[in-house]
């Protein structure tokens, strides 16, 4: 690597690693370890190619993805999680809004915990899908996939998270839980008796 590429690829490093990071852990389930040496891979293999990439972010993360997807296809399906205590149910709305901003940081911890009993598969569509906020025919193409199993995959992949963490539920409210909308007006036509 030239000293162009070099400088270029170190300003590139210390701006964005921040928030590549926050992918790459996501995508491993919560774990920072695993979070960074999936970066620091992705990193490893983008400077070998630096001087020939013309959009470096969207490169690295298509690394990242691929990376995730390899590992989880060489480590098969992985067992569920079991831990010594469920969730705490009795999360309510006001701990969950809470003025000291607890409840935020118990929901993002209840988050984190319940992604990490999903399948790598699982994470890994629901984070390109809602934190990465890319259309189901983008995360087919970088998992490989056809837009179906994108579909079906983050169907069954939300499914599950509400019943690892049915406090979640404080963030989408159900149907019984929401303020009542007006209804419009019928187009039915009622029988209108006729008299002579």
């Amino acid at each position: 690597m030239d000293a162009t590429s070099r400088e270029s690829f170190l300003e590139f490093v210390t701006n964005r690693s921040t928030a590549l990071l926050r992918t790459a852990v996501l995508l491993s389930g919560g774990d920072r370890h695993a979070g960074e040496d999936l970066l620091q891979n992705a990193l490893i293999k983008a400077a070998g190619r630096w001087h020939r990439i013309d959009e470096p972010e969207a490169y690295v993360r298509q690394i990242l993805y691929r990376q995730q997807v390899s590992r989880w296809r060489l480590k098969g399906r992985r067992k569920e999680l079991t831990v010594a205590e469920p969730p705490d149910p009795g999360l309510d709305a006001r701990t969950a809004s809470g003025a000291d901003g607890t409840g935020a940081a118990e929901l993002r911890l209840v988050m984190r915990d319940a992604l990490s009993r999903l399948t790598a598969r699982q994470r890994a569509v629901l984070v390109l899908r809602y934190f990465e906020d890319l259309p189901e025919a983008d995360v087919a193409r970088l998992l490989g996939c056809s837009v179906g199993t994108v579909r079906s995959t983050t169907h069954r992949s939300l499914a599950r998270l509400r019943v690892l963490a049915p406090e979640l539920r404080l963030l989408d409210p159900s149907d019984d839980e929401k303020p009542e909308q007006p209804q419009p007006p019928s187009r039915d036509f009622a029988p209108v008796e006729v008299r002579p």
